[in-house]
């Protein structure tokens, strides 16, 4: 009865595997990736267990992978397939831009079960996939026990040895650590061969422990410098042999439990001013380079009779120049003469927060009553009156959020019960610990209000809670998080806790929770989205006192920060410059040419080039050379320029020698990215993509490539990236082109009704071709529209003029020109896409090009994607019609009012 059914099914699927074999002209070994959607809210519906086959994949690093999934025959080429492949290979991850370290509440489904080593690869994926899942637990125990081996090999020693760890402990120095070669080649360790050729690590002092545990061994095995790994060695024995974590604490709450204060306040009024309001003192720890976005939330919260004390991270030293050029305008604003690099979710938070306060405790002139932590990426919903006037009626009381959960579920999500080590700026996992007896352990959010009390008792106590605390949290992941809620909740200031941090924190699970610090910490960590403006009914409909809100970014969005403080202080009088702009510096010439990546040093001198053409052609006479220049040095600064929340290019600050009078100028030319997204003409009935860009540095929380303006070389990795309108499950096919032609990669991609983006990274061989490459995306074989990416080539390399031996290996593409083990030559006829010998042996000659001929090919290549929209003198010039950029409304040096911080007024305020 079914057997027949059967049969005549399994013949139309044979017919219908050949028709399709040969409409694709017989492409025995074309293979095609083929994923579902990667919108966000597809992470959600996989849930805890996608996460967790991802996480026990074991990179450390990068972006999440997923194995290869069998899709059935009715996707594009299906047929003449026995099954598609989804292939996520590893994408680089960059750090948060501001530094986020709290835990949203339903950050439930994350699973820290396994860390190997960084430098290892995720292999055979093919291989799980063929086989049957009940032999796939057998290959992953396989898989382990061979990763066991090749971690003890890594350290030079056989599977079944243990590493000695020598007696001096290393000095922990990542806090502090000279920070200024972090853009140098790493460097080179003291390695020696064993026996059977693998690396040793070499220690300076003979052993003193057995290093047995799987995650102290990955941990050596991955860190880069040896004090680090002799760093790890040293508190792993030390907690081996109980000597590092208190096994008890004393606890002097007389509370039964936690305190239940609850605050009220109503926010349609300043209530009453006391006549000795509370002073504050704001901490602000930043990074980064968005110094105007900074200036701009300073001159929000800055009132003469408050404090202002700011920490500027290690690595930032442009935004630490800036910082020290405001705070000298006024009495009540210093900056901490040390720095450190404080990573997400480091040791090296909490220390600088101690550190801070103990600094302020010590400030005699310096009367405050809170202490107040903030980023640059916080911004105020509140006045400061009316923040003064709360805390005046509050000033016993101390603000921390607490996680408010059960508390033996936030230890374990939390990572409390596990022992951490912070050393060359990452966070090792070394093993388990057990949380101290006697108190009860909390935590939270790691920003907060505190009363000058009890920062005092944080800061000058030597009972067993601060000083043993103090030792636990040094070995925490996200010490700030938990440290000060343990602490008060089991001092003899616990009825003084108030579970409101008075901020509103935009968490957003799906989009925020992608495990994207696990390059820098053995852990899945969260970070909030960034508000927008619709978000700005929220700032007005709390159910409990809120004064502070985060996160904002102004390269993300500016107008919800302009609504915010135009909602507070009024609008600006009308006709006030710069309100919809916004720049951020990227490059700053005290910052040193070592900064800069080939790429970037390559395209900068390429857009000074394109400026001095603009204005030569548009400024120059005939018999006039005053407006002719010729480039000289490398570039002054660089900015990124928005208008209206949208990426309008680069500005590039350079000097040239003006030939009519031999002297030389600083100018700055405009270069702006030219449309290179085209919907197919005539358009085809498929309506549902609305663009589609290539870049790197994806931000798959906020939506948007990193890497502004998409500046690639031969050597990086692209991601394509797809924005979706709602309609129909369909399946697109996106192909890859390069220069020449040669088709590099094509997979299929199942958009899913409610899909908004996509984006995949395929994993193509390198170098890449340098020139304009070609995007397709295509509805059932019919192109729907189509993009266009530079890959340029390279006229520097390790930052100096590049050779032809470096030119022909950068800049030959692949070998064999296959960017991939199977080749798509064949689809280069279905898809009307012929290959020229004219233009293969054109990229042969331009390979081999260096010096002035180099400059020229690039040129022309930066050409044809970039404008240069105009050009200004940025002090005296010889061209009489070239614009003052003081004048312009473009230029890094045009007037912008709502960051410029100028003279205390009156009221006590500068906004």
């Amino acid at each position: 009865m079914v057997a027949a059914p059967c049969a005549r099914r399994l013949a139309r699927r044979s017919r219908s595997a050949l028709v399709a074999a040969l409409t694709v002209l017989l492409l025995q070994t074309l293979l095609v990736w083929n994923f579902t959607s990667l919108d966000a809210g597809e992470e959600q519906q996989r849930g805890g267990a996608g996460r967790e086959k991802r996480d026990r994949g074991g990179a450390a690093g990068g972006e999440n992978r997923e194995h290869p999934q069998r899709r059935g025959a009715g996707a594009l080429h299906g047929k003449a397939m026995d099954g598609y492949f989804s292939h996520r290979p590893k994408e680089k991850t960059r750090t948060d831009s501001n530094n986020e370290n709290s835990v949203p509440k339903d950050f439930e489904n994350i699973d820290n079960s396994n860390f190997a080593p960084r430098t290892q690869r995720q292999k055979h994926q093919s291989e799980l996939v063929k086989k049957p899942l009940s032999k796939q637990k057998e290959h992953l125990r396989k898989k382990l026990e061979e990763e066991k081996v090749k971690e003890n090999s890594l350290l030079g020693k056989s599977s079944n040895e243990v590493v000695q760890l020598g007696d001096q402990p290393g000095k922990n120095s990542s806090s502090n650590s000279d920070l200024k070669d972090i853009h140098r080649p790493p460097r080179q360790h003291h390695l020696t061969k064993s026996g059977n050729s693998s690396p040793e690590v070499r220690y300076d002092q003979p052993p003193k422990c057995e290093v047995t545990g799987k995650e102290a061994i990955s941990a050596m095995s991955r860190a880069k410098s040896k004090q680090c790994r002799q760093e790890i060695a040293e508190v792993y024995c030390q907690h081996k042999h109980g000597k590092l974590m208190p096994e008890k604490v004393t606890r002097f709450c007389a509370l039964e439990g936690k305190a239940n204060n609850n605050v009220q306040w109503d926010e349609d009024s300043v209530e009453y001013m006391p006549a000795n309001p509370v002073r504050i003192a704001f901490v602000l720890v930043v990074h980064g380079r968005a110094s105007r976005q900074l200036q701009r939330m300073f001159k929000a919260i800055y009132h003469k009779d408050h404090f202002y004390y700011i920490h500027v991270d290690k690595r930032s030293n442009y935004l630490h120049r800036q910082v020290l050029q405001f705070a000298n305008q006024y009495p009540n604003v210093r900056v901490t003469s040390w720095r450190m690099a404080t990573i997400w979710g480091g040791a090296s938070l909490l220390s600088t927060y101690l550190q801070s306060m103990r600094d302020l405790m010590e400030m005699n002139d310096w009367p405050w009553d809170f202490f107040i932590n903030l980023s640059a990426a916080d911004y105020p919903i509140r006045t400061n009156d009316q923040l003064v006037a709360f805390l005046s009626r509050y000033r016993d009381m101390n603000f921390l959020k607490s996680h408010g959960r059960d508390n033996a579920r936030f230890i374990r999500k939390q990572g409390l019960d596990r022992l951490f080590l912070e050393c060359d700026t990452h966070m090792w996992r070394l093993g388990d610990r057990k949380i101290p007896e006697g108190i009860a352990v909390d935590g939270g959010s790691d920003w907060f209000l505190l009363n000058r009390k009890f920062v005092e008792y944080v800061t000058f106590s030597n009972d067993d809670l601060v000083t043993k605390m103090k030792r636990f949290y040094s070995y925490t992941l996200l010490p700030a998080e938990s440290f000060f809620h343990t602490v008060l909740e089991n001092s003899p200031y616990c009825d003084s806790m108030v579970d409101n941090n008075l901020r509103i924190t935009n968490w957003n699970r799906k989009l925020g929770c992608k495990c994207q610090y696990k390059h820098i910490v053995d852990w899945c960590g969260c970070s909030p989205n960034d508000f927008k403006p619709a978000d700005f009914h929220r700032f007005q409909q709390t159910a409990r006192p809120t004064f502070f809100a985060r996160k904002f970014e102004a390269v993300v969005n500016q107008e919800i920060i302009g609504q915010l403080d135009y909602y507070l202080y009024g609008n600006y009088p009308s006709g006030t410059p710069g309100l919809r702009s916004y720049w951020e510096n990227v490059y700053d010439e005290p910052d040193g040419v070592h900064t800069l990546s080939d790429v970037a040093l390559t395209m900068y001198h390429a857009f000074s080039r394109l400026g001095l053409r603009r204005a030569e052609t548009s400024f120059h006479t005939a018999g006039d050379n005053s407006c002719r220049y010729y480039p000289m040095g490398h570039p002054v600064s660089v900015h990124l320029y928005f208008l209206a929340d949208r990426f309008q290019g680069f500005l590039i600050k350079h000097h040239a020698t003006n030939l009519a009078v031999s002297k030389l100028e600083t100018l700055e030319t405009w270069v702006m990215p030219k449309k290179v997204f085209k919907i197919a003409s005539p358009p085809s009935d498929f309506g549902r993509l609305q663009f589609s860009e290539i870049g790197t540095e994806w931000d798959a929380k906020e939506r948007l490539f990193r890497n502004f303006g998409g500046l690639l070389g031969p050597t990086d990795e692209p991601v394509g990236m797809q924005k979706w309108g709602k309609g129909p499950n369909v399946t697109v096919t996106v192909i890859w082109v390069d220069p020449v032609n040669v088709i590099a990669a094509t997979y299929d991609i199942l958009i899913e009704s409610s899909a908004e983006y996509t984006h995949y990274k395929p994993p193509l061989n390198l170098p890449l071709r340098p020139g304009v490459w070609t995007i397709k995306i295509l509805h059932h074989w019919v192109q729907v529209a189509e993009t266009k990416f530079l890959v340029t080539p390279l006229t520097f390399s390790n930052r100096q003029p590049i050779k032809q031996e470096e030119a022909l290996k950068y800049h030959s593409g692949p070998p064999k020109n296959a960017y991939m083990e199977q080749s798509f030559q064949g689809l280069n006829p279905v898809l009307n896409i012929p290959i020229s010998a004219a233009r293969v042996d054109q990229a042969k000659r331009n390979a081999a090009l260096v010096g002035a001929r180099l400059e020229a090919w690039v040129d022309s290549l930066v050409g044809s994607v970039w404008s240069a929209v105009d050009i200004c003198s940025t002090g005296p010039t010889a061209c009489p019609v070239m614009q003052a950029c003081t004048q312009t409304a473009w230029s890094s040096l045009s007037p912008d009012p709502k960051s410029e911080l100028g003279p205390v007024k009156p009221d006590g305020r500068l906004r």
